[in-house]
C-alpha cells in the first residue's frame, strides 16, 4: 500500500511530505521510504501562521481562512510527490496529515480547558487528492486524559527497536522530544516526553538579529560565547523539572519568551545570545535525561533527528554535557532521514487508524487508555467510480 505522511511543524519551514510503501505480513509491518521532500512555505503564509500563533494578533477569521489555505497547500504537496513517482494520488491507501499546530495546551489553565488545535482542512485534502485522509491525531489522546503528545513513540518502536541496545530517539525540531526505547522493548516499556525548546528560540533570534531563518550548521553559535547569567535565567524554568509525561510548545517558548529574554539581555552580542540559547537547548535535553532516564536505564545510543541534527554546535554542546555517557548519532548515521522522520510517523499512524488499531502510548502521553487516533475523512465517491485523479 502506498501512503503519504504530512508534517508541518513548529519550525514553520514548510511541509514535510513522505511517500511510503507499507506492507503488512502476519502482523509485521515493512516500511520503505520511496521519496521525501520539504515544500517550503511562501513568506506570506509564514507570516499568517506566525500571526495566528500570537494571542495578541490572531483572530477567528484569520485562523478559519488559514485552515483552508493550508488544506490546499497540503493537497498540492501530495499531488506533487505522487506525480513525481508515477502514482495517482487517488490510489493512495491513506494520507496522514498532522496539520499546523495553532495552539496546544495540555492542561487546564484557569477557565481554559486542556485543548489542542491543528489546522489544514482534511476535507480539502481529500477532495483535491481523491484519497482518504486521517487528521487531528492529538485530540482523542487528550479526550482520554493525555497530553496529546508525543505521538511518534509508537512508530519509533516499530522502526528503531534494537535487540542489543538501549536507545534514546531525540527529535530537535521547534520543540525537543525524546522517546526511550529499551532493548527488546514492547509498547508497555516505551516512554517519551518533551524535553523543552529545540530550534524555536534559536530560529527566532536568528530572524530578529541576523535576518536569517536559522543558524546554518550552528556557525553563528560557534563564533559566540555562552553567557552564564543568561543561561541560568533560562534554566530557571519550571517545565524543565516538571514530572513526566509532559509536553510544551510555542505557548511557553515562542515569540513572547524571546521578547522577555531580549528585554533583559538584549545588550549582549548577537552571537553570544545565539550561543547561549543553543546551549540552553542542549542543557534542557541533558537535564531531562539526568532526571528521568539515566536513573532507570543505561543508554547505549542517542539518535538525533530534526533540524537540530544539522547544527554542529548544538551536537558538540550535547556531547560535552553527556561527557561520554553514551554515543551520539544522527538518523543519517544509521541509514534513516532526519528530515523525514515525523512525516513517516504520521503516515504510519494513519495506517494504524485506517485498520482500527490504537497507536497512542499512554506511558508517554499520560492517557488513561490505548485509543485509536485521528479523524477519518473520505474523498468523494466519484474518484473510486471513475478511477481518476482530481487535477
Amino acid at each position: 500500500m502506498h501512503i503519504v505522511g504530512l508534517m508541518s511543524g513548529t519550525s514553520l519551514d514548510g511541509i514535510d511530505v513522505a511517500l511510503l510503501d507499507v506492507q503488512e505480513i502476519e502482523g509485521h509491518l515493512s516500511t520503505k521510504l520511496i521519496d521525501f521532500k520539504t515544500v517550503p512555505f511562501q513568506t506570506g503564509i509564514i507570516n499568517e501562521i506566525r500571526k495566528s500563533l500570537r494571542i495578541d494578533q490572531s483572530d477567528s477569521q484569520l485562523i478559519c481562512s488559514l485552515n483552508f489555505k493550508l488544506g490546499v497547500l497540503f493537497a498540492e504537496s501530495v499531488k506533487m510527490i505522487c506525480s513525481k513517482n508515477g502514482i495517482a494520488a487517488s490510489e493512495l491507501g491513506v494520507i496522514g496529515s498532522h496539520g499546523q499546530t495553532i495552539f496546544h495546551q495540555p492542561e487546564q489553565v484557569d477557565s481554559f480547558a486542556a485543548s489542542t488545535l491543528q489546522i489544514g482542512e482534511p476535507a480539502v485534502i481529500a477532495y483535491e487528492t481523491g484519497a482518504t485522509v486521517v487528521s487531528n491525531f492529538r485530540t482523542m489522546d487528550m479526550a482520554a486524559g493525555g497530553q496529546g503528545a508525543p505521538l511518534v513513540p509508537f512508530t519509533e518502536l516499530l522502526l528503531y527497536r534494537d535487540s542489543h541496545k538501549n536507545r534514546l530517539l531525540q527529535n530537535i525540531g521547534g520543540i525537543g522530544n525524546v522517546t526511550v526505547l529499551p532493548k527488546n522493548a514492547t509498547l508497555d516499556h516505551v516512554f517519551a516526553f518533551d524535553t523543552g525548546p529545540g530550534n524555536m528560540i534559536i530560529d527566532d533570534l536568528m530572524q530578529r538579529l541576523f535576518s536569517r531563518d536559522y543558524d546554518d550548521g550552528g556557525d553563528i553559535a560557534a563564533h559566540g560565547h555562552v553567557n552564564e547569567d543568561l543561561l541560568a535565567y533560562c534554566m530557571d524554568n519550571s517545565f524543565i523539572t516538571a514530572p513526566i509525561p509532559k509536553s510544551t510548545g510555542r505557548e511557553l517558548f515562542g515569540t513572547e519568551y524571546t521578547d522577555k529574554l531580549l528585554t533583559t539581555y538584549g545588550h549582549l552580542a548577537p552571537a553570544d545570545l545565539v550561543a547561549t540559547l543553543t546551549m540552553f537547548t542542549a542543557k534542557t535535553i541533558v537535564s531531562n535525561y539526568e532526571q528521568f532516564v539515566f536513573p532507570k536505564l543505561a543508554i547505549d545510543e542517542i539518535i538525533i533527528s530534526g533540524g537540530g541534527s544539522y547544527n554542529k554546535t548544538l551536537l558538540r554542546y550535547l556531547a560535552e554535557l553527556l561527557k561520554g555517557h553514551c554515543e551520539v548519532l544522527t538518523q543519517e548515521d544509521i541509514g534513516y532521514s532526519s528530515d523525514a522522520k515525523e512525516a513517516v510517523a504520521f503516515g504510519l499512524l494513519a495506517y494504524e487508524t485506517l485498520h482500527g488499531r490504537p497507536s497512542n502510548v499512554p506511558a508517554a502521553t499520560g492517557a488513561r487508555d490505548h485509543v485509536i487516533l485521528g479523524n477519518v475523512t473520505y474523498p468523494p465517491l466519484k474518484y473510486k467510480e471513475e478511477g481518476t485523479t482530481h487535477a
